[in-house]
Formats: C-alpha cells, structure tokens, sequence
C-alpha cells in the first residue's frame, strides 16, 4: 500500500490552492456573504480555465482522466479554503458516476460542459426518515416507458443551481431494488425549494411528486451496485474535503497561538494550549489516515466498505474535536464574524453531520465484526 502521490496528483492539488488562495480570501468571501451570493463565481472560473473542473473526467470528453484520487486532492483543497463552490454536487456527485457508468450519447452531452464550469451537475442522496443512503425510501414505480419516483430527498447540493440531478430511490423498498435516476428540474412532479444549513452553503429540498422519467434516464440499473458505487465515493470525498477544513484551522490556531501575546509572552507557549492542539493533531492525522487508505482502495477497485465507514468514524468524531478545539484555542476571537475561523467550524459541524454521527459508524462497524462480514483492512 503506496500512499504517495503522482506528480500529476500533486500538481493538482499545487494549482487548486494556489487558485483558491488567490481568488477565496477572507475579505471576498465577506463581501460574498454580505451580497447573498452563492457561489465563488471568479474562482469557479478560473478552476474551469485550468481544467481542474475536468480532473476526473476523461479526456475524450475535455477533462485530463487523472482518477479519484486527484479528485479528492481536489477536494482536500476546497476545504482549506472553505470556498463556497458546487465542487463537491458537480464533480463527485455528477461527473464522477457519470462518466464510469453513463451511456455514451449523455457523456458526450455533458461531461464537456461540467468541465469547462458552464454547467452543474447533482445527486439527490440523503433523505430525513433514512440515515443509510444506499437504502432509500424514495420509491421507483415501474411504468410502460420507464418509472415514477414519489419521495423527499433533503440537503441536495446546489439543488436550485443544477440542470440535471441524479436522485437515488428504490423499486422495492431495499437495497437489492436501489438505483440512480436521472431527472431535469423543472419537470413535471418535481419541486425544489431552498433550503438554508449551518455552514451557509447552498443546499435543496427535492419533493418528487410522481415524476417520470425514461429508461434512459437510469444510471446503471436497479440493484446493479451503482448506487452504493457513489455512496462510497462521495462519502470519501466528503471526508478528504473534511481533512482540508480541519487541517487549515490547526493551521490558523498554531499561527494564532504565536501571534497572540498573554502575560508578555506568546499563549503558544503555554503547555495548555501546546497538549490541546496536539490533540487536535492527532485526531487530524486520523482523518487523513483513513481518508487516504479508503482512496486507496476505491481508485483500484479494491472492497472498500468497511474502511469508507472508519473514514466516516474519523472524519466526524475527530473532526468534532479538532474543530471545537481550534475554537477553544482562539477564545472569543474564533466567534468573531470578522475572523475566518467561524466559518471553519460551521463547514466541519456541516459535514459531521451529513457523513453521520460517529455513533452510528461504530454499530455499523460493530455488526459486520460481529457476523464476520468485515474485510481485511
């Protein structure tokens, strides 16, 4: 197991920052937030004149094909910055399943398009009477020409921004019956409305009232796998993003914690503080740990359930901590509206709770170990 990158890989993630680091600053993202924007409009396109929009797409359809592991330094690098992008709806939610499993004719039409930044692309996953995505009670009705989707699916990304959403619903209840269905916005028995999160970002409500859709509007087939497919890899990419968010604010905390002057001397100095960031380190080290291996062995097609749910336990039970910690760390000034830390905190609350609570991770965990279903990790 080799968790050095490529010097592809690496460029990527060089590029990605410097961009976002020139383009997401403190002041733009206020005068963001005060305008009511949505998205980081200049950065999305200058991402899309470097062709990182395209890191994952292949490059007969205008992308550079560089796989899932770029995809989520990508990622890493989004959450350092905690820039307001469709990222994570477009790229992983969209392209990615997209292009491993769509049909010829809907690559050709879009892929191109995400590449370049003109078009977002989403996933419909998450629902508020299910917390195991690849169990959806969004029901799939089979019809003469395809199927009618009746359900509610809750915190869509860029939801209201989208032209095309993929939403997961099953014809039977389980998992056996669950797959991906394409469906335009607009259409009749679909309704979006805006939904507001923690961390600001631009999310969805998706009421499906009997919308139809075509057989060639379904990704894969139902019960094929493809729906656990991208469950697994969004969820990583989720966590990789985490890693960026909670690695950056240790950062900001140690260069606070030398800046900041107490009893004439840097409060950096002062064993507290040095026991409680080391801790937050080491529940940071954790993440990027298990966020790795878990790429690892998705990007080479290894099983990787089980180590996607310890890079789900990580990246929300440690990122609680660190991210409370980094807070603590700053006192009043990490509250302070005016300082870029709050909004490192409401990102990794924001993302702690849709990866899940690291409760629920544990008995997942708990009853495969217990069945002997676990895989070696």
């Amino acid at each position: 197991m080799d968790f050095e990158f490529t010097e592809e890989e690496r460029s990527v993630s060089e590029l990605a920052r410097k961009i976002l680091e020139d383009f997401v600053t403190n002041e733009r993202l206020k005068s963001l937030e005060a305008e009511g924007g949505t998205f980081a409009d200049e950065a999305w396109k200058a991402l899309g004149e470097a062709n990182l929009l395209g890191v994952a797409i292949p490059t007969d359809h205008g992308g550079m094909d560089l796989g899932f592991t770029a995809l989520c330094l990508f990622c890493e690098e989004v959450g350092r910055t905690v820039a307001p992008l469709p990222a994570y709806a477009s790229l992983v939610l969209g392209a990615l399943p997209l292009a491993a499993h769509g049909s010829d004719a809907d690559k050709t039409e879009w892929l191109p398009r995400v590449a370049s930044g003109e078009t977002i692309l989403t996933a419909a996953l998450m629902e508020l009477d299910s917390t195991d995505p690849n169990r959806p009670t969004t029901r799939a009705e089979r019809t003469s020409s395809g199927y009618r989707l009746t359900g509610g699916k809750t915190l869509v990304p860029a939801g209201m921004q989208a032209e095309r959403i993929l939403v997961s619903a099953s014809t039977d209840g389980s998992e056996r019956g669950a797959g991906l269905f394409w469906l335009t916005p607009g259409a009749n028995g679909v309704r979006l409305e805006t939904q507001e999160s923690s961390d600001g970002q631009a999310y969805a409500y998706l009421a499906l009232e009997g919308a139809e859709v075509s057989d060639a509007c379904v990704l894969g087939a139902p019960g094929d796998g493809t729906l656990r497919w991208l469950v697994e890899r969004a969820t990583v990419a989720r966590c990789a993003m985490q890693l960026g968010v909670t690695e950056r604010a240790l950062e900001m905390t140690a260069e606070y914690g030398r800046e900041r002057v107490q009893f004439d001397v840097a409060i950096g100095s002062f064993q507290a503080f040095h026991q409680r960031a080391a801790d937050a380190y080491i529940q940071i080290e954790g993440i990027r740990l298990t966020t790795w291996e878990a790429v690892w062995k998705l990007d080479r097609g290894l099983d990787a359930r089980d180590m996607v749910n310890v890079a789900k336990f990580a990246a929300s039970d440690g990122a609680a901590y660190s991210a409370y910690a980094c807070q603590h760390l700053h006192g009043g000034v990490g509250i302070d509206i005016d300082y870029p830390l709050h909004r490192y905190f409401k990102w990794s609350t924001q993302i702690e709770h849709e990866l899940g609570s690291a409760k629920i991770q544990l008995e997942r965990l708990g009853e495969r170990i217990a069945s002997g279903e676990v895989a070696a990790f």
